[in-house]
């Protein structure tokens, strides 16, 4: 029970739905040339880009979880979309464990590409709709590149969700 407590589940919910009510009431009403703005799958993406691949899958699955309980989607389609979103922003950890910002940028625009391809797969998977569409090459690039910009402000966000600490370095002892 302890680690409920002081783990990142009791950080990853109030954020979780503080984002998703920022996607309901900001960005679905703003759209860019037609696309409504993923900011769930940016806060997904740049949690995944800082702490790691189990830790954006974990993440992805929540916070897809309770978009699926507010919106009109069976429920585990977005979270398996933005899991597989947030597992591919957190494989830079192979790389570099403390990635640069542009660096957490650039992998976090790959795992919402990867994430927002993945939910017509997914609702393919539950029959709900076709699978490749002519707005699916407009929307991918969209939202890719609004998640590579929004990482830089979200990626704290998500380190501290998530209980992630940066490394610090220590000077060399002669």
């Amino acid at each position: 029970m302890r680690a409920f407590f002081v783990g990142p589940f009791l950080r990853l919910l109030p954020v979780g739905l503080i984002a998703l009510s920022i996607q309901r009431v900001v960005f679905a009403h703003h759209p860019v040339h037609d696309v409504k703005l993923q900011f769930v799958l940016a806060l997904v993406v740049a949690a995944g880009a800082g702490g790691g691949a189990d830790r954006g899958a974990v993440v992805g699955f929540v916070l897809g979880l309770l978009y699926d309980a507010t919106g009109s989607t069976p429920l585990g389609t977005m979270a398996l979309a933005y899991g597989v979103g947030g597992i591919t922003a957190g494989s830079l950890h192979r790389f570099t464990p403390d990635p640069q910002w542009w660096l957490a940028a650039i992998f976090a625009t790959l795992g919402a590409a990867v994430g927002e391809l993945s939910i017509p797969l997914t609702e393919v998977i539950t029959g709900n709709s076709g699978w490749v569409t002519r707005d699916l090459f407009v929307t991918v690039p969209i939202v890719a590149v609004a998640a590579g910009v929004l990482c830089p402000a979200l990626l704290p966000v998500g380190r501290w969700m998530m209980g992630v600490k940066r490394k610090k370095w220590k000077a060399m002892a002669e």
